[in-house]
């Protein structure tokens, strides 16, 4: 699988508890401080225990300084696409650009109908995510003439005003597995966004999958590195080497660099809800797999 040649990004994913109130943001403001590149949420609406990760988005920009955040994934059964276009361009303004939107077609259907939403068939869920995208890319082309109008199935607009346009060009990255969605995440999408835990066959599993994706791109006219590939990752670091992950920061580097250059992958967001774990992968981590990602890159 070839490397897709993106600039590499490293963030975290972090668990967006609400007791105590402050500790997500205060991971968030270690990531920021550290020098990492992303810093994103998971996003379940349901869960009693979590903060609502669209208002832990917006007071984590506020608190923080560089760093870009993201939810990883967004619920949108739960969400309506044209609320959440207006919303991520709003806060994209106010933070000086610094948000992405990762969005996922929907999972937890007993939790998500128990909220108020539409339980539907993942092919449904897909073709939803599909209206979703186009209608989100409507609303922020501030500067096309007429209303978005988008006759879905599942989302529907007539002459909804375009605007506010975003501060930067927002990433729309996909959480998928599936042949089908990922095929669509080539067609409409900006990123690819899974957990290498989900994967049955870990790394190797990449491959495959990133097939789809490139079909997707090819069959909508689109060159397959259009797409970046990003990987939520989770590891221990320890002074020997115990698995993929598992062992000193530069076996960490090591695996990375091998996996960006193997499988294309560009981003890699690690679980952490602790500091330390935070900065030895901003401070160690990172660094190095850029150096050996660089010098295979000019030695080829």
């Amino acid at each position: 699988m070839p490397d897709y040649g993106h600039d590499l990004l490293f963030g975290t994913f972090i668990t967006p508890v609400n007791a105590p109130a402050h500790r997500a943001v205060d991971l968030a403001i270690v990531a920021d401080r550290a020098g990492l590149d992303l810093a994103t949420f998971q996003d379940h609406p349901y869960q009693p225990r979590f903060h609502d990760t669209w208002t832990l988005l917006a007071y984590a920009a506020a608190r923080t300084e560089r760093i870009h955040l993201s939810p990883n994934v967004l619920n949108l059964p739960l969400r309506q696409p044209a609320v959440v276009a207006r919303s991520a361009a709003s806060l994209d303004l106010l933070s000086g650009g610094r948000i992405e939107l990762g969005l996922g077609a929907g999972g937890f259907w007993d939790a998500i109908e128990a909220m108020g939403g539409r339980r539907l068939t993942p092919g449904q869920s897909i073709e939803a995510l599909e209206e979703a995208i186009a209608i989100i890319r409507g609303i922020w082309a501030a500067d096309v003439r007429g209303g978005v109008r988008v006759p879905g199935t599942h989302y529907r607009v007539e002459g909804a005003k375009r605007g506010p346009a975003p501060a930067h060009g927002i990433g729309i990255w996909v959480g998928a597995y599936r042949p089908r969605i990922l095929r669509m995440t080539g067609r409409v999408a900006d990123g690819w966004l899974p957990s290498l835990g989900y994967l049955p066959g870990g790394v190797a599993d990449l491959h495959a999958l990133n097939t789809h994706v490139d079909d997707g791109a090819a069959a909508a006219g689109r060159d397959p590195a259009a797409v970046r590939r990003l990987l939520n990752i989770a590891g221990r670091f320890s002074a020997a080497g115990g698995g993929l992950l598992v062992g000193p920061p530069a076996q960490w580097a090591d695996e990375l660099a091998e996996i960006a250059l193997r499988y294309g992958a560009s981003g890699f967001i690690v679980a952490a809800d602790d500091p330390a774990t935070i900065e030895a992968f901003a401070g160690e981590v990172a660094p190095a797999v850029r150096e050996l990602v660089a010098a295979e890159r000019g030695g080829a």
